[in-house]
């Protein structure tokens, strides 16, 4: 999971509900503190992530004259959701992202400014699915996806690499019998006993944590834990959509190896950056050269205003 190196929002941030036709997703909204707004963010967290994992871009983004909405998922910290795994397949998922992005159009009047759409992670597998479900579905037939470029955070072309996969199934093997708290309790043990140990978050930023973990719906974790073990690669199907992407990753990525990563870019045409210093939360770990990597890319998209 990431972790957010501060919990603060900027002045130019604050917290809002965006009502939609599938319920209430929590979000983080970020507006620039003067100027026209030259384009929309909207950014999707991953597996065991929230909208927090964002915080460090909202700033730097608005500052660049982005409106940033960071957004919980179904099942995630503050936006819940029922007690049914197939409330968090790809496809529901999928479908929730849709009902946001139309909410987030709506938000502020940006004068016909593009909307660019980033999913992190798991995030990276929910804003390809809804990619490819814009491409096949009636919104083909209207020639036009809903946003006007992809980033593809720290994610893959498929499941995660195998040791990635031995961790999110030993997840998957305690969910039915234990409850979060004591999952929890047996992962600071496991962390303590970590050769080197683990760095400490700050009291805050560790009690945050915790309180995220919590808020977990259980079986969403179990949807999207087996989810991350036996994705296909789908990269070729979404090359096809022909939506302006970027990979986006650090240097070093414990999930999906950075080769893969820049070798799914290739395949998709797109360019890949790798954030120096940063590993697979290039968004919480190194914010300002994201940023930086970000503007860039949503700038030579074509529509972004001067």
């Amino acid at each position: 999971m990431s972790t957010p190196p501060f919990l603060t929002l900027p002045a130019s941030a604050r917290s809002i509900r965006l009502a939609t036709d599938r319920g209430g997703f929590a979000a983080l909204h970020g507006l620039p503190p003067s100027g026209p707004v030259r384009g929309t963010a909207l950014l999707v967290p991953g597996f065991t992530g929230s909208k927090e994992d964002f915080i460090a871009l909202l700033e730097p983004l608005a500052e660049a004259g982005f409106q940033v909405v960071a957004v919980d998922q179904r099942g995630q910290y503050q936006t819940g959701g029922p007690a049914d795994e197939t409330a968090y397949g790809l496809e529901p998922l999928a479908l929730d992202l849709l009902a946001v992005t139309e909410a987030v159009a709506g938000l502020e009047r940006t004068a016909g400014a593009p909307l660019h759409l980033l999913g992190h992670s798991f995030g990276g597998y929910v804003v390809r699915e809804a990619a490819l479900h814009c491409a096949a579905g009636a919104e083909a037939a209207a020639g036009a996806q809903p946003w006007d470029s992809l980033t593809l955070m720290s994610t893959g072309p498929g499941a995660v690499c195998a040791d990635e996969a031995q961790r999110a199934e030993l997840l998957l093997s305690v969910l039915p019998v234990m409850d979060l708290e004591a999952i929890w309790q047996a992962m600071k043990e496991l962390e303590a006993a970590a050769e080197g140990g683990v760095p400490q978050a700050r009291p805050e930023i560790a009690e945050f944590l915790h309180r995220r973990w919590l808020a977990n719906v259980p079986e969403a974790l179990t949807a999207m834990g087996r989810q991350l073990t036996v994705e296909p690669d789908r990269v070729d199907a979404l090359a096809k959509v022909g939506l302006p992407t970027l990979v986006l990753s650090g240097e070093r990525d414990y999930a999906w190896p950075v080769p893969e990563q820049a070798e799914m870019a290739l395949r998709l045409g797109a360019p890949h950056v790798a954030v120096p210093g940063a590993g697979h939360s290039p968004n919480a770990e190194q914010p300002r050269a994201t940023a930086d990597a970000l503007v860039d890319f949503w700038r030579a998209v074509g529509r972004t205003p001067a």
